[in-house]
């Protein structure tokens, strides 16, 4: 049974977005009074703000977690037309600060023309490395963001555009713009990645898009970003309105969007990779008569797909829930330190 509680949030204005952290132990939210606070569960269920700051000089519309691999670390975007980066460490400047935690701002990304309205983390994922004569290894790759924006002139491309974090400048680089991307982003949602060597990303505009992702090889003398080759998987217009939320569920096989039509409409790829609608729900979860959602496809809904094309529905953070960890965490940050090995 599930129980809802109520928390004080002690926000000055309206909360915006609310985000687990990978293990559901921490929480962020963000507000239109410009500040983000982070929350930790207590041992009784409890939860505590640990810290609050002011992030931006505009109302701040999404805030999102990276995998733990790459330590504590939060992305937040805001109408001021900036996306930021922040990441907690513990104080040891000196005795005040020592063994205290704290968020500093890692980097602040300027490139958008409007107000930025979403702002997520790649997840992470391991590619091949070798030296010849030797055997193949994963090895963890860098650590990615997306930053989408609400720039209704249809004249600029590249809405959404994607950087890349250097271990050795410690700075965000631009690696990519996605310049189809011509109208108002909304939502932006990663594909989990399970053992893939690229990345899928959802796009909610005027319609629905899925891009593939794959880094290109770097030459061992560069220092720039990493390239990435943008393929266009699928493009669907069958809302007939503004979409507003994609979500993925958790085997990345099930995509979700809800739009201005009052529907949720679920996607799916066959061997081929042709994607197609294969269920259509209203506000209340049942399916619109006379499409594609017959029984055999609408029980794919169970469990985790449920759940996801109802959070896109419902515009909570667009999937923003969490799931039992795969793997434990890794000590460290990966900010100017190599990750330790298993």
């Amino acid at each position: 049974m599930f129980v809802a509680r109520s928390i004080a949030a002690d926000h000055k204005d309206l909360i915006h977005d609310v985000s687990y952290d990978f293990h559901g132990r921490r929480m962020a939210t963000c507000s239109s009074d410009q500040s983000v606070k982070v929350w930790d569960k207590s041992e009784s269920g409890d939860w505590h703000c640990t810290a609050s700051w002011k992030t931006h000089s505009g109302s701040v519309w999404r805030v999102t977690w990276a995998h733990p691999e790459f330590g504590q670390v939060l992305a937040s975007c805001s109408f001021d037309r900036t996306a930021a980066v922040w990441e907690e460490i513990v104080g040891e400047s000196n005795d005040k600060q020592r063994g205290q935690s704290h968020w500093i701002k890692r980097t602040t990304l300027v490139d958008s023309r409007t107000s930025v309205t979403d702002v997520k983390f790649a997840p992470k994922h391991m590619a091949a490395a070798a030296s010849p004569g030797t055997p193949q290894v994963l090895v963890p790759t860098h650590l990615w963001i997306a930053v989408g924006s609400d720039d209704s002139n249809v004249t600029y491309g590249g809405k959404v555009q994607i950087y890349e974090y250097n271990e050795n400048t410690r700075k965000y680089a631009k690696a990519e713009t996605l310049m189809t991307v011509t109208d108002a982003v909304h939502d932006i949602a990663f594909a989990p990645n399970l053992g893939r060597s690229f990345h899928v990303l959802a796009i909610a505009t005027k319609d629905v898009r899925i891009f593939k992702l794959v880094p290109l090889r770097k030459e061992s003398s560069s220092t720039g970003p990493t390239k990435l080759e943008v393929q266009i998987l699928a493009q669907f217009d069958s809302h007939n309105s503004q979409v507003w939320r994609v979500a993925w569920n958790i085997t990345s096989t099930l995509l979700a969007s809800s739009g201005d039509d009052g529907c949720v409409r679920l996607w799916k790829a066959n061997y081929m990779d042709n994607w197609k609608c294969t269920g259509i729900l209203k506000g209340d979860g049942s399916p619109v008569n006379g499409s594609s959602g017959q029984p055999s496809a609408l029980n794919t809904l169970v469990g985790s797909s449920l759940q996801t094309s109802q959070n896109a529905l419902n515009g909570c953070a667009a999937g923003r829930y969490f799931f039992p960890p795969l793997d434990p965490p890794r000590a460290g940050s990966r900010f100017g330190q190599l990750l330790p090995q298993p």
